[in-house]
């Protein structure tokens, strides 16, 4: 974690701490006068560009509470820069603190807690070594700023309490009610023993007590206020004895140790006092307001937003990193199928080495074997089989259950040769795809009709002619067909019908298919 440096300003003297995480080391010590501040130089000058924060733990600090009409944005900044240029005559350490909103039956105000130094020039000298360093200056606090923190990590987050810390500078005692400040003050102290500390810590927060009953921020009736006690080291079972409760307020006194317990805060330099608790809190979680303007931290916004490029640069490295860890991956797992199919290709070529190997010596090479066999393939492809053409007629003849077939007989030869005209002839306009001698599939099927009324001609010739019909699709075409009976206008009806209706013989039929090879 990166070092922060802390300038705790007081009346007399100024100390300057280094925090690193949770610990607080004492690095420097001066005093408040003109060599001080030439000290305080030379030892920025060693550590140009650090930051630092300055805690101020002074007297003379100005509380005065005023209402504004509620406004967000660049209206209540100047309202509020107007207000603070009517309190303060020095606006370079002043600061509005808000106290959240106040609703009247006119309009709606926001609560404010206008809060400054008596004396700024006791600060400027110090403010202008930081800024010739080049240092980056986080913010410039008082410990009451930093009070309702504190109160937070001591266990008080609402209602009213009373803060009581004996500091270097002397008893600060900040009033807090839900998480705000309201007053603070500094009560200068001599050495005094344990016993007459605590005796003193009694009477003073009873009077400040009073004086805000006064001001009404305290209300004289209701429950007792809270007032948490910070004792020095050892020194807690005495702060108990002296510091009773009563109806106005309830003490809870906790030891120099457990308080910086409570606030994270492992290691605490030599002969620092209840400031320690302030100082990290200001280094590691300061509070939004602070007296600073804008032109004093300039530097540290210039930093902030340093930082935030850096990690938003980090952030897309970081994207850009696991994007190129996937892309590995991804080229790792192709590697991998690229090796497995390597392989699976070694395993194939071997083993149709291994075949080829057995194969009988021929004189002729390998190339001409494959060139042969796919010739041969290609002409068996185009080679007929009488297979499509059984198949054709089985399915025809599934539709006409009364034509038995006597015979069928498959050859190839060229079409047309001794055929003659089909009795049922393509319809008119329509061309052969059989052209004369093309070399075509012949298919002649031969059978007979079982009518049960075998002297009706007419139907039985009609059946034929319907059966003929269907055997001629699926590329097929009738070449000739022989009826059972002649009824032409050129045939001639005899005695043959009785004959053969006599004789309990079907009727017989020839149909001859022809259908070209591809």
């Amino acid at each position: 974690m990166a070092k922060g440096y802390l300038l705790y300003f007081t009346a007399d003297d100024r100390y300057v701490y280094a925090s690193s995480g949770k610990a607080l080391e004492l690095e420097a010590k001066f005093s408040g006068e003109e060599q001080g501040v030439t000290e305080f130089r030379e030892f920025l000058g060693r550590r140009r560009g650090v930051l630092f924060s300055v805690l101020a733990d002074l007297a003379g600090e100005d509380f005065h509470e005023d209402q504004i009409p509620q406004l967000r944005g660049a209206d209540r900044d100047a309202v509020l820069q107007r207000r603070l240029a009517q309190r303060y005559r020095d606006t370079r350490l002043a600061a509005a603190l808000s106290l959240g909103t106040l609703s009247t039956a006119e309009r709606r105000n926001e609560r404010l807690l206008l809060a400054s130094f008596t004396n700024t020039q006791q600060l400027a000298p110090w403010l202008d070594a930081l800024e010739e360093s080049d240092a980056r200056l986080a913010g410039v606090y008082s410990v009451p700023l930093l009070a309702p923190a504190l109160a937070a990590k001591l266990g008080v987050k609402r209602g009213r309490c009373l803060i009581v810390t004996a500091n270097r500078a002397g008893l600060r005692q900040s009033y807090v009610e839900d998480g705000k400040l309201r007053f603070a003050r500094l009560e200068r102290t001599v050495e005094m023993g344990p016993q007459a500390l605590a005796m003193f810590v009694h009477t003073e927060t009873q009077r400040l007590a009073q004086y805000l009953a006064t001001l009404r921020a305290l209300p004289r009736e209701g429950a007792p206020v809270q007032v948490v006690v910070v004792a020095p080291p050892g020194q807690r079972a005495v702060f108990e004895q002296a510091l009773t409760s009563d109806a106005r307020l309830q003490f809870r006194t906790l030891d120099m140790a457990e308080a910086t317990r409570n606030v994270g805060l492992a290691r605490v330099p030599q002969g620092t006092a209840a400031e320690a608790l302030y100082l990290h809190l200001a280094g590691k979680k300061p509070p939004r307001e602070q007296f600073a303007s804008r032109d004093d931290r300039r530097r540290y916004f210039i930093w902030q937003l340093q930082r935030v490029i850096a990690g938003v640069g980090a952030a897309g490295f970081a994207a850009c990193a696991l994007y190129a860890g996937s892309l590995w991956l991804d080229a790792a797992a192709v590697r991998g199928r690229a090796e497995s199919q390597a392989r699976e290709a070694r395993v194939a070529a071997g083993q149709y080495e291994r075949i080829t190997a057995a194969f009988p010596v021929t004189q002729t090479s390998t190339e001409n074997v494959k060139v042969a066999v796919t010739e041969f393939k290609r002409i068996a492809e185009h080679s007929a089989s009488p297979e499509n053409a059984f198949a054709h007629v089985s399915r025809v003849l599934e539709e006409f259950p009364q034509m038995e077939l006597d015979g069928l007989v498959w050859s190839v030869g060229r079409a047309g040769a001794g055929e003659k005209p089909a009795a049922s002839p393509a319809p008119s306009g329509e061309k052969s795809l059989v052209p004369a001698n093309a070399t075509a599939i012949r298919l002649e099927v031969s059978g007979r009709v079982n009518a049960t009324q075998r002297d009706d001609y007419r139907g039985i010739t009609a059946q034929v002619q319907r059966f003929a019909a269907a055997l001629g699709t699926s590329g097929y075409e009738l070449a000739r067909t022989q009826l059972p009976f002649d009824i032409t206008s050129e045939g001639t009806l005899t005695g043959d019908i009785g004959n053969t209706t006599q004789s309990g013989e079907a009727p017989r039929f020839t149909i001859v298919l022809v259908r070209r090879l591809p």
